[in-house]
């Protein structure tokens, strides 16, 4: 089994990543500017607090801790929930400073969080993708601080990666809307809803184009991406997501509801299969997500069968019932 450095480790998705990790047996070094509670910290993980913006304080943890592996989690993680230039630069800086410590420290294996806004969606000016559903060929066109900055996370690693050939193996990955374990137990989700709240009312989740992922399957993404990253080509970015959509109802309808013009591009989706592909995961990987809202809601969903989720089958929707914030979700 592996060291894992997981920075960012006691955040909503870090907890789940140190513990699902821990659980498969790795040694998993968490590092944040806050501790995981020690009655919340997983045998064989361990934790350090630190301000990794601090000079140098990143590749003083790395080396002192060698790890085999680095994952780079931290950053401000709700777009607008800081000053643009904020989020910007800190969440670049981050992963310039994990990613070139790790590299110098010679760690073989490093790894950065990355996510869906990339793509763009959500932009005020309006966004239409080339085709549905969305992969890793889709064009991304950030158009927050937070789409760029983890756009420039995923070109930060490929550019060690173009420096470094094959000596040191790097990844980048895109987890949709993370719903943590107590989420699905009625906590509040990053958007400030339940996830019944957001499966009653398509509008909470049509910013997000109805994505999500458990965060246990983001744990077992990673530790199967580590198994395998010597394997597969250096560089590469993966998005990471559940099987199926976050709405009771059939994309092919929900989508010309919030998303105007997408009709041709959505009504071949089939039911609620999900917007998002985890088909390069799957072939290059090997790896598969377990859960959906289906098996870990609890108690399990019954809602009621509301006109909110009886979407029309058309684009004659208006653009004003794209619900308000629409533009400020986070995946």
């Amino acid at each position: 089994m592996s060291r894992i450095f997981v920075t960012g480790g006691s955040g909503r998705l870090g907890r789940s990543v140190v513990s699902g990790l821990a659980g498969a047996g790795h040694t998993v070094i968490s590092v944040d500017r806050d501790a995981i509670p020690a009655e919340q910290l997983p045998a064989g993980a361990e934790q350090y607090t630190a301000d990794l913006l601090a000079r140098g304080e990143a590749e003083r943890l790395i080396r002192e801790t060698a790890p085999d592996a680095v994952i780079h989690l931290a950053a401000i993680a709700v777009p607008f929930s800081a000053p643009e230039d904020v989020i910007f630069s800190t969440n670049t800086r981050l992963a310039y400073a994990v990613v070139s410590a790790a590299t110098d420290a010679g760690v073989p294996k490093i790894v950065t969080a990355s996510s869906p806004t990339a793509l763009g969606y959500g932009s005020p000016a309006g966004w239409l993708p080339p085709s549905f559903p969305l992969d890793e060929r889709t064009p991304p066109k950030p158009w927050n601080a937070y789409a760029l900055s983890k756009l420039i996370a995923e070109q930060t690693v490929q550019m060690f990666a173009a420096a470094q050939g094959d000596k040191i193996r790097y990844a980048a990955f895109r987890p949709c809307f993370v719903i943590s374990p107590e989420e699905w137990e009625g906590a509040l989700t990053q958007q400030g809803h339940t996830v019944r709240e957001r499966l009653d009312d398509p509008a909470l989740s049509a910013p997000a184009l109805f994505n999500y992922v458990d965060a246990r399957d983001v744990a077992d993404f990673l530790d199967v991406l580590l198994d395998k990253m010597d394997t597969i080509p250096n560089g590469e970015v993966f998005f990471v997501g559940a099987n199926d959509a976050l709405a009771t109802a059939p994309l092919a309808g929900l989508f010309p509801r919030f998303l105007p013009g997408s009709g041709p591009l959505t009504e071949h989706l089939t039911g609620t299969s999900p917007a998002f592909s985890v088909d390069k995961a799957r072939g290059l990987l090997g790896w598969e997500p377990k859960r959906t809202w289906r098996t870990e809601l609890t108690p399990p969903y019954a809602g009621p069968d509301t006109a909110a989720n009886r979407a029309p089958l058309n684009d004659e929707i208006p653009a004003g019932l794209v619900p308000a914030g629409a533009t400020k979700e986070t995946p």
